[in-house]
């Protein structure tokens, strides 16, 4: 996000310090608000890339993706080990795009985009690390960093205060584990006290930012290639701006300076920008292939947040809906609209009773 570390009064500050464990809850919340947000913008800009043209951002893109998928789930594990209740099938995760980051600086617009220089600087700002020495802040944080050390904050807080017994109440049954969901790099990690929600806290900031300030690896193997390192999530996007992949030795202060990554920038649909249902007629082609979208990604949401509220084996449909959406979308952006783009996504809510 910004480069420097704000410049916000104390008493500012000191007002987002997680001190109860409704604000613990109502933060966890506000991580799964925040994990969710980033999906629309990397899923299109996944199905944008032609993968026979681009299989090496393909696979960037595809697994910063499956990340935050995996960050997602993390997260409803957090809140439901507190005792919370994750919401994920409401119109307040799907406002309409180009929209500000859950929570956090307002600055920061995150808009539906092909892939390309414009969304790649829109994923590095996303993605940037925490400066050395920033600040924990627990709303209208900086980083992503920023905002998970203030739960982290919290959580120790709360532990010394009330307990850990009394801070981790809620039923295990609700927690998600690798035999419930399939992901493709990194740690599931079921919360069932202080030591493993920090383990779950440091998976999700080490995948975004590196192991630590300064270090880019996350501490993963590259699940496409095993016999590399991964680096973080705003390290990868890197990689594709400047061609060149980081090998070890290599620190952020010295950029990437080994093999190259080929990106060929013509090899993209040209989605239009932050397409929405009302630029079509209802009943148009595209509308109605937009309509489908949103109907299937919705149900996606609703499979999701019974899956994170005690059915855990949902988690299965909801992988069948992701290759649905994937068809969906694909198919939208063979489709002509005006201006010589193509049409896409439109990530609208759909009420449940219109489903």
């Amino acid at each position: 996000m910004r480069n420097a570390p704000s410049q916000k009064p104390a008493a500012a500050a000191s007002s987002a310090r997680i001190d109860t464990l409704d604000s613990l809850r109502e933060h966890l919340q506000w991580a799964i608000e925040l994990e969710h947000a980033t999906l629309p913008p990397y899923l299109c800009a996944l199905y944008s890339l032609d993968p026979e043209r681009n299989p090496e951002a393909v696979e960037v893109v595809g697994s910063v993706f499956a990340e935050e998928m995996l960050h997602l789930v993390l997260a409803a594990n957090l809140l439901n080990a507190v005792g919370g209740r994750p919401r994920l099938d409401t119109p307040e995760m799907l406002p309409p795009h180009p929209r500000p980051l859950p929570h956090g600086d307002r600055s920061l617009v995150l808009s539906l985009l092909p892939f390309g220089a414009e969304a790649l600087e829109m994923f590095l700002r996303l993605e940037r690390p925490a400066p050395p020495g920033a600040a924990a802040e627990g709303d209208d944080y900086e980083t992503i960093g920023q905002f998970y050390a203030a739960i982290e904050q919290g959580l120790r807080h709360l532990c010394d205060r009330l307990g850990e017994r009394a801070v981790f109440g809620g039923d295990p049954a609700r927690q998600v584990s690798a035999g419930h969901f399939r992901h493709t790099a990194g740690r599931l990690v079921a919360v069932d006290g202080l030591d493993s929600a920090l383990a779950a806290l440091q998976e999700i900031v080490e995948q975004g930012e590196g192991a630590s300030h300064g270090e880019v690896w996350d501490g993963d193997q590259d699940v496409f290639h095993p016999e590399r390192d991964e680096v973080g999530h705003y390290y990868r996007f890197q990689e594709l701006k400047i061609g060149r992949r980081y090998l070890r030795g290599d620190t952020s202060r010295s950029g990437p300076t080994g093999e190259t990554i080929s990106v060929d920038w013509a090899g993209v649909r040209p989605m239009r920008h932050n397409p929405r249902l009302a630029d079509h007629a209802p009943g148009s082609a595209i509308r109605t292939a937009q309509e489908e979208f949103d109907h299937t990604y919705c149900d996606l949401l609703h499979l999701l947040h019974h899956a994170f509220n005690g059915n855990p084996k949902l988690l299965v449909d909801a992988t069948h809906a992701m290759y649905a959406l994937k068809a969906q979308a694909q198919a939208l952006m063979q489709m002509p609209d005006e201006d010589g783009a193509t049409a896409g996504p439109t990530f609208e809510y759909v009420p449940p009773e219109s489903r």
